[in-house]
């Protein structure tokens, strides 16, 4: 079975740049026009304007998350079979970095400079980066000791989570647990990442 032509729509200032990691990951050809969400190239295949948006073979397919389980289930990487309970436990893990860091972080930028300025509360950003931390707390006691969420080898959740925290980082949401701080420091040395992160 031959790969499908991949182009990434979107900046890598953007949760895009989880999409350009994965295939970075997979050391798979892809062609990247780094435009900002709400861009005529963005708004042609996503009426909400935001990215990234994933052409597969010219066909899109839009939300990070989706797109990189996507990759990874086509290309049998960074993820356990559907169906099986390892794969429940990763999207529970998936589900739960969504629901607990990047909304957070999502809300926080609507407050910050996405909302229209007379719509915008700044003083929700107090209550979410509390928030944020006592996430942090109870998520480490689910991390193990291995270097992955889900053990030795790396899955779609660690993609989201690690992309979260360098959120966070830019946001001055602070990581406040020593173990997701060592995490960090151990998923920023891949290479594959530093690329995804200098693209345009």
């Amino acid at each position: 079975m031959s790969n499908p032509a991949y182009t990434v729509i979107g900046n890598a200032q953007s949760r895009a740049a989880r999409v350009l990691w994965m295939l970075e990951e997979l050391g798979l050809p892809y062609e990247h026009v780094g435009v900002k969400p709400h861009a005529s190239e963005v708004n042609a295949f996503n009426p909400s304007g935001k990215v990234p948006v994933l052409l597969v073979d010219g066909a899109p397919v839009t939300d990070s998350t989706a797109i990189n389980q996507y990759l990874a289930d086509r290309h049998n990487r960074f993820t356990h079979p559907a169906g099986t309970l390892e794969r429940a436990r990763q999207d529970a893990l998936t589900q739960l970095v969504l629901d607990e860091f990047d909304a957070i972080l999502w809300v926080a930028a609507r407050h910050s400079f996405i909302l229209p300025e007379a719509q915008r509360v700044p003083e929700v950003k107090d209550s979410l980066r509390w928030e944020f931390s006592r996430n942090q707390s109870l998520f480490v006691r689910r991390m193990g000791d291995a270097p992955f969420l889900m053990g030795a080898e790396m899955t779609v959740p660690d993609i989201v989570l690690t992309h979260c925290c360098i959120w966070a980082r830019a946001a001055k949401f602070d990581i406040t647990e020593p173990k997701l701080q060592d995490y960090m420091t151990h998923m920023m040395q891949r290479p594959a990442l530093r690329k995804a992160l200098k693209a345009g």
